[in-house]
């Protein structure tokens, strides 16, 4: 199984945060799950730390690539494609960086670990 982690999923499991689902946890905990993290991720979590509205313990850079690499989890770049289609999406949900995973979850096929009910109302699996 392949899937796509939302940045809070990203978050909340690097920070031991017990809002993690149960299911979310039993996936990514699955050694056959290929688990990617959008690099939209990485820009909105360095976007937080920019606007001070998150707090990490390393630089951005260094936090996201030793958490990369200790969960073995890939980053998922940003394609010409993925562009295009979160342009192209209904207008449920504004916040640029959702549009991007749920642009990328369906062109790539994967579900999206999340627990924002508005990515519900796209045509895109999701788990939580």
């Amino acid at each position: 199984m392949r899937v796509l982690l939302d940045t809070h999923a990203f978050l909340w499991w690097n920070a031991g945060d017990d809002r993690l689902s149960a299911e979310a946890r039993a996936i990514i905990t699955d050694g056959r799950t290929e688990v990617l993290v959008s690099v939209a991720s990485i820009w909105e979590v360095a976007t937080k730390v920019a606007k001070g509205r998150l707090d990490i313990p390393d630089e951005v850079g260094q936090y996201v690539a030793d958490r990369l690499d200790r969960n073995h989890w890939l980053s998922l770049p940003i394609a010409v494609d993925h562009v295009v289609r979160a342009a192209a999406l209904p207008r449920i949900h504004l916040d640029p960086f959702d549009r991007m995973l749920v642009a990328q979850a369906q062109l790539e096929g994967v579900p999206i670990l999340t627990k924002d009910a508005q990515l519900t109302r796209y045509d895109v699996e999701t788990i939580w």
